[in-house]
């Protein structure tokens, strides 16, 4: 099972890699996702999976026909900017890996299988994360996704042409749905709870309400050497009234709050910028204190922004509520994990997933594989070897029990 994992892994760590970070630019439809989304046909068919997009541009690779009652698993290939290597590929190299290793044992699922990539999973390029499983179920519209923008102003229509596929036939598809059974995601822990237990695998229980919201503060450009301090309407300052608020809030509602893009006009070092735009990234483990985060950055950007003769807008760009995985799957799941080995750890999760928006519509599950740096979205995110075979003999673990894998003479 170790080779095969090892030569998927080394035949894809090597696409979008940025020779200076070592972090991952794998924007959705971009040079780099392409080549990561050949990489998977290509390994997928030598494994005689039948090997298929969507209209939203999700691929689906099945093992055998295509049926109802399906067990499905996978991840993403896309990554934020400068990302690390694991979070979304490993759930991929390690779906097909763990179907190597089910041919290993001689195996073959009585139900219908299939290894699912999702695209623009971390909504890097056109801001709305999980934006192909929100499609597939509906959460979002064709016609605003179609709508969103990169930061060139290309439309996610377009980009979607440009990689040779139909934008018209983006919108929920029940019939891909109907077929789903079960999903099962396997996952870099992007925290260090397993490297606090010490064990290599654990297994989801929830995913935190979270969202993201921009914010536009609008002043007037001046210039930085003749204005005065007191003619000013620079929109720098509410803002930064907005970040400190952020922290401020995260820490007493005991959620998390981060504000990691922006966009300065005219970014120039002795101008008094015209516009600030901002995003809000707000985590919390319910819905009450996510709202009390998000509502002292709201009123305090408004003071500030008052107070410096600066206008704000705000903008909700997607939300997802709390998301409690199927308990009778989580606990099957981690029964076969933990075997005769004892308990293994379940944990939640403030870190949003393609498996937490499938769970509106199908029974969904986690594994998390240990992050001994506890690193993630950076090039410091990690795994171990070890803990990713780990991770891949829980996952065919998993799936031969879920998909009634029997010897191939009785399939």
């Amino acid at each position: 099972m170790s080779e095969h994992f090892d030569e998927l892994w080394t035949r894809l760590a090597p696409v979008g890699r940025n020779r200076t970070t070592g972090g991952y630019r794998r924007y959705s439809w971009g040079p780099a996702d392409t080549e990561a989304r050949s990489w998977f046909t290509a390994a997928a068919r030598a494994r005689g999976l039948d090997v298929a997009a969507d209209g939203n541009g999700n691929l689906w690779a099945w093992w055998g026909e295509p049926g109802g009652d399906a067990v499905v698993t996978g991840s993403h290939l896309d990554s934020v900017p400068d990302g690390g290597a694991y979070d979304g590929p490993l759930g991929i190299v390690g779906a097909l890996a763990a179907v190597d290793e089910l041919r290993r044992r001689g195996l073959r699922p009585r139900r219908p299988f299939a290894v699912a990539v999702f695209v623009e999973e971390e909504g890097a390029r056109f801001g709305v994360p999980c934006l192909g499983s929100r499609l597939l179920t509906g959460a979002i519209t064709p016609e605003r996704a179609g709508r969103l923008t990169d930061a060139d102003g290309v439309t996610w229509s377009a980009a979607m042409e440009q990689a040779g596929l139909d934008p018209e036939g983006m919108g929920s598809d029940s019939e891909i749905l109907g077929r789903i059974g079960v999903f099962v995601e396997l996952h870099i822990e992007q925290g260090r709870a397993l490297a606090h237990t010490g064990d290599p695998i654990g297994v989801a229980s929830a995913v935190w309400p979270h969202g993201r919201w921009r914010l536009d503060f609008s002043g007037q450009a001046d210039h930085a050497g003749t204005t005065r301090t007191a003619d000013r309407s620079d929109p720098m300052l509410p803002f930064a009234e907005a970040v400190l608020a952020a922290r401020r809030a995260a820490e007493e509602h005991d959620a998390l709050a981060t504000v990691g893009k922006v966009r300065v006009s005219p970014n120039g070092t002795n101008a008094v910028p015209s516009r600030v735009r901002a995003w809000l990234d707000a985590r919390a483990a319910d819905e009450g204190a996510l709202r009390a985060v998000v509502d002292s950055v709201d009123a305090e950007a408004r003071r500030s922004a008052a107070e410096h003769g600066v206008t704000v807008t705000g903008f909700l760009e997607s939300k997802s509520p709390l998301v409690r995985f199927d308990h009778s799957l989580r606990d099957r799941i981690a029964a076969r994990v933990g075997g005769t080995g004892g308990a293994v750890p379940i944990l939640t999760t403030g870190a949003g997933h393609d498996a937490g928006v499938l769970a509106t519509a199908v029974p969904t599950a986690m594994l998390f594989v240990r992050n001994p740096t506890g690193i993630s979205h950076a090039p410091q995110e990690s795994a171990t070897a070890a803990d990713c075979r780990a991770g891949v003999t829980a996952l065919a673990d998993v799936l031969a029990d879920l998909a009634d894998a029997v010897p191939e003479e009785q399939a």
